[in-house]
């Protein structure tokens, strides 16, 4: 008995909104469309699902989607030519030993694009 994976649901207000952010700004691959929900694939491993008909929970820092990448700087520089506000320019965190910077989605929700330090 074998796990295959795994996908974190997140609600939405704007379906086509976050289409659009997860697959034409990150370029995620749109793994099933469900109608209320859209999937995305996360390479590497695991899935984001957002719903419409879920609540749309987001404070500060929480929840943080946290994609990893060897490239952050190149990350940052595509997202801010792609017109994403991408906030601080990417920095080193000593305490937890990466490098990132963090975005918000259209519904809030906070990104971390990092890599690990170690």
């Amino acid at each position: 008995m074998n796990l295959e994976g795994s996908i974190v649901f997140f609600g939405v207000k704007n379906l086509e909104e976050t289409d659009s952010f997860y697959r034409d700004k990150l370029g995620l691959e749109l793994y099933k469309d469900q109608g209320l929900c859209r999937i995305y694939r996360v390479p590497g491993g695991g899935m984001l699902g957002f719903c419409t008909h879920q609540e749309v929970i987001s404070r500060e820092k929480s929840p943080i989607i946290t994609l990893l990448t060897p490239d952050v700087d190149g990350w940052y520089k595509k997202l801010k030519e792609k017109g994403v506000e991408a906030g601080e320019e990417p920095k080193s965190n000593p305490r937890f030993k990466i490098y990132h910077f963090f975005l918000r989605d259209p519904d809030g929700y906070t990104l971390e694009i990092q890599r690990f330090l170690d």
